[in-house]
């Protein structure tokens, strides 16, 4: 099965509040218990992160990160990309949709006014491996 866990603020951002290594326990208890994917908000913005371990460098085998802070607040600019962030965006308001099922996860990043694209794709969406 997929481990998710989520909480405010984000391991890693490329966002105006940025990064909070403060969280960096948390994240090594996180990569311990096997968790797949970390959801967070406080930077408005959305972001995607590759999986990491917990020192941030790419890993297949790490946590997928998303910043979601897209519910209708304030856009806030985007600083220096970190490296392994995926997809950056601060223009739109939206949800993200993630299915959890055994051995996977799907994700669609939804607008707010989401009324279809002209090729019928979310603006981002994917999937990815459970440990």
């Amino acid at each position: 099965a997929c481990e998710l866990a989520y909480w405010h603020e984000p391991r890693w951002s490329s966002g105006e509040h940025g990064s909070q290594p403060k969280l960096g326990q948390i994240w090594r208890l996180a990569v311990r218990m096997g968790v797949d994917v970390v959801v967070n908000g406080h930077d408005h913005d959305y972001e995607r992160f590759a999986p990491q371990d917990a020192a941030g460098r790419l890993d297949a085998r790490g946590i997928r990160q998303f910043v979601v802070g897209t519910g209708g607040a304030y856009a806030t600019p985007f600083l220096l990309p970190l490296r392994n962030s995926e997809v950056r965006d601060n223009s739109r308001s939206g949800v993200l949709r993630l299915v959890l099922k055994d051995g996977a996860y799907d994700w669609a990043f939804l607008e707010a006014t989401y009324d279809g694209f002209p090729n019928g794709n979310a603006p981002d969406r994917g999937e990815g491996k459970c440990r």
